[in-house]
């Protein structure tokens, strides 16, 4: 399964994951779409974080790493919550896919 992103067809594995991370913002929305994901604000918030995190880190953060971080540097919110809502299915690596990177590494997959 592969999406196709004005025109191109990127590869993916056999979760959807990228094979490659691509930061385009139209990658974003046609991922989302077909996942049944309608973007708001707080989701663009996440996928930035996670865009960040790729690129300074070489990987994604783990859910416990990722709510820790919202909390702190965006207060006021039920982040654990939130990203559930946002993301339902895993928000991890929910989170991951949309943004447009490769698979989470590490135990389970993350």
């Amino acid at each position: 399964m592969g999406y196709v992103v004005n025109g191109v067809e990127l590869e993916t594995d056999d979760e959807g994951f990228l094979l490659e991370p691509d930061y385009g913002e139209e990658v974003v929305k046609v991922i989302a779409a077909a996942e049944g994901i309608a973007l708001t604000d707080d989701h663009w918030t996440v996928i930035q974080y996670m865009r960040d995190k790729y690129k300074d880190e070489g990987h994604t953060p783990n859910f416990r790493a990722m709510t820790k971080d919202f909390d702190q540097e965006h207060p006021g919110k039920d982040w654990k919550k939130l990203l559930y809502v946002l993301f339902p299915m895993q928000p991890n690596r929910q989170s991951a896919r949309i943004a447009g990177l490769p698979k989470p590494f590490g135990k389970a997959g993350y």
